[in-house]
């Protein structure tokens, strides 16, 4: 049986390969494959950064395989337990405290832009990228949270364009509208989402996981609630090793070496 993703540690760092090459389908398989590396991950404290890619370089994703929907929704006991994996996935990403990494290239669309919305980097290539939640065209709607991430991450004007359109845009037009980080050539870009990947890690772990977790719960919070828990995140992170060694590496006029109460291990 193929193996629905194919997993790779790069030290910190781990990569994930959507692995149905070349649709790269989001099936059942997958689902079920990647929320359980999403539960490995979240307690590992080994990996600091997870790069989300697939394999070949024609698309990422075309999303879910809907000829999957009544054999899924049979499987997880109703239509609403099949979607609600999704949804729970997604969600354990986002708020995982580790920084996770997509990679868009190819077709993106519907689950194959849901699920990176749930990430905290995108990455496109420059070229041949078709990303959008077209779901209008079939006559439904983004199902995996991607209406709400999209607004939240490109503006209520730009999400209407998209959605209700069922718009594919390039690597260069999401990088404008600030759908993506960054934007490289195909033959680059999963060299650069590792490279970012190793640059996270190597950031103080514990304050990456505050910071994140201050930023992604705290979007729909109001600026005093913001300030008090970022307030409680600056002070679970005083004093902590990666504090010390930051404060040192300052005065010492050196590069900081981060992490180290995990790498013992």
């Amino acid at each position: 049986m193929i193996e629905p993703i194919i997993v790779e540690v790069d030290g910190p760092i781990k990569v994930l390969s959507i692995n149905d090459n070349p649709i790269n389908r989001m099936s059942m398989e997958f689902m079920d494959a990647l929320e359980q590396e999403v539960e490995a991950i979240a307690v590992d404290d080994s990996i600091r950064a997870v790069v989300l890619t697939a394999q070949g370089t024609k698309n990422f994703s075309v999303g879910m395989d809907l000829k999957q929907i009544p054999e899924g929704t049979e499987r997880k006991g109703g239509i609403k337990e099949f979607f609600d994996q999704r949804y729970r996935v997604i969600r354990n990403i986002e708020t995982m405290g580790k920084p996770w990494i997509a990679t868009l290239f190819g077709y993106c669309l519907g689950g194959g832009l849901e699920v990176p919305l749930g990430c905290h980097f995108r990455l496109a290539a420059m070229e041949g990228a078709q990303i959008g939640l077209p779901e209008l065209d079939l006559g439904a709607m983004p199902a995996w949270g991607g209406s709400a991430r999209l607004t939240k991450c490109v503006g209520e004007s730009q999400a209407i364009d998209m959605i209700l359109r069922s718009k594919k845009i390039s690597g260069p037009e999401a990088y404008r509208i600030g759908l993506v980080h960054e934007v490289w050539p195909l033959d680059e870009l999963k060299e650069k989402a590792i490279k970012l990947a190793h640059e996270l890690a190597a950031q103080p772990g514990g304050a990456v996981r505050s910071m994140l977790r201050v930023i992604v719960d705290g979007q729909d919070k109001d600026l005093e609630t913001l300030i008090a828990a970022e307030k409680q995140a600056v002070a679970s992170n005083r004093g902590s090793p990666d504090s010390q060694e930051g404060m040192r590496a300052f005065l010492e006029k050196r590069k900081p070496l981060f992490n180290k109460d995990y790498d013992n291990r």
